[in-house]
């Protein structure tokens, strides 16, 4: 039997398709490209916007045309908040939201002896407990996802994750132990601690660890060269989680802290629980107690009420408090979310012109981040290969390009020594 597997939207749900395939991998199923004739279809959806709906329906239908007689198994937020949607598509077999995925091959088997859609919508906002899957078969890349907590309590307004996923859910500290073990066992350089509301960790357990804990968890494997931490909420940052930061060598100092509103006005309408002055004030805690951190950051522009003046001064706040990367999106509204039913909606055009002059101060900050590293030394940990050329990213999260003789998977010291692509050229020190 064969089985195809196609991941929308975050790093979570990447690690959620991987931990579905070793399942599916155990009883023996032959994993192959979601283009393939395949006996079965896992599509893991993703809803943070009505774009991702649409691909994962796309998907869904192409995945029918492909083989009208496989058995089509959704999964995933979309799946969760908008299931009669997607029991309305022909080829659908089974459907699972956010929850019970540790079935989903039970579930397979049953609708392919069966003639009807089998599998269960739960109730995610009663889920109390982290859906703990252990990897059966490792990741095909060169660094590896650990999801360590699932839900989300914030609540923004333009987000429909809160209502996917339910309140926050924590992986025990034991757990988080055996399967960094697998995974440096299996020769993983770089782990990335990943969460849908990644500072909140630990909340929900009785021990009431916390993400500095998990991170001393995972650094205790010898093995690790790297640790990395996923997006996280900057007001949830800890003293003790930025001296491990500081004190760890292999704790990348790296941080992505999404702003997503550089004005007062959009970020209360938005129900974010900081202002400007706060987030600024909180980098310049962050870059005192880990000298030379990178810090990285998501931008919504267009947000519904968002003024020209509102813009402006987001442009002028992002500007001040520099980043070294920024993910830059024009609002998309969500159906079911408060922000959505807002009647001063920004005009398509508009957003799309805003997006564009954020994404140019997006590119000319990275550059300059770029160019102010030119001439150091940093161990790359390299991912692809692509005629003659392999690229690979230091721990502050530069991409660097040498045509050096460096494998995909390993890491090498590299003088970085000019501005390349969308990042810099390194010339080989050490292996």
């Amino acid at each position: 039997m064969k089985a195809a597997f196609m991941t929308l939207g975050c790093k979570v749900n990447q690690f959620e398709t991987e931990t579905m395939e070793g399942l599916f991998r155990a009883r023996g199923y032959e994993v192959v490209p979601f283009e393939a004739a395949a006996d079965v279809y896992v599509i893991n959806t993703c809803s943070v916007t009505h774009l991702s709906d649409r691909k994962s329906r796309q998907l869904i239908r192409r995945a029918a045309r492909t083989n009208p007689a496989a058995c089509i198994a959704v999964t995933g937020c979309y799946a969760q908040v908008a299931p009669e949607e997607i029991r309305a598509l022909a080829g659908v077999r089974v459907l699972i939201g956010t929850k019970e995925r540790a079935r989903i091959v039970d579930y397979v088997e049953e609708a392919l002896r069966a003639d009807r859609t089998l599998g269960t919508i739960t109730d995610i906002m009663q889920a109390r407990v982290f859906e703990d899957i252990p990897l059966q078969s490792m990741p095909h890349r060169t660094r590896a996802f650990l999801k360590i907590e699932d839900g989300c309590q914030n609540f923004c307004t333009f987000c429909i994750i809160p209502y996917a996923r339910g309140p926050v859910k924590s992986r025990a500290l034991s757990s988080v132990a055996r399967e960094m073990k697998l995974l440096t066992e299996a020769g993983f350089y770089e782990v990335v601690l990943t969460g849908i509301h990644l500072g909140a960790y630990g909340i929900d357990l009785t021990e009431r660890p916390t993400l500095a804990d998990a991170c001393r968890t995972a650094l205790a494997e010898k093995g690790l060269r790297r640790l990395r931490l996923g997006s996280l909420e900057s007001v949830e940052l800890s003293a003790d989680l930025l001296e491990l930061m500081r004190t760890e060598p292999r704790f990348a100092a790296h941080l992505h802290l999404p702003l997503q509103a550089g004005s007062d006005n959009v970020l209360r309408a938005m129900n974010r629980h900081y202002d400007t002055a706060a987030f600024a004030a909180l980098l310049e805690d962050v870059r005192r107690a880990v000298p030379g951190v990178a810090i990285s950051t998501d931008i919504i522009v267009g947000f519904p009420g968002e003024t020209e003046e509102d813009f402006m001064a987001g442009l002028d706040f992002v500007r001040r408090v520099g980043f070294a990367r920024m993910h830059v999106f024009p609002y998309s509204a969500r159906r079911g979310t408060p922000a959505a039913q807002r009647r001063d909606q920004v005009p398509y055009a508009v957003r799309k012109e805003r997006a564009a002059h954020m994404q140019t101060l997006a590119d000319k900050m990275a550059e300059d981040y770029h160019r102010a590293s030119l001439g150091a030394v940093m161990d790359v940990l390299f991912e692809t290969t692509k005629d003659g050329v392999t690229d690979g990213l230091t721990e502050t999260y530069i991409r660097v390009y040498t045509d050096a003789d460096v494998a995909r998977g390993e890491i090498a010291s590299m003088r970085l020594t000019h501005l390349y692509r969308d990042g810099v050229w390194g010339e080989l020190i050490s292996k």
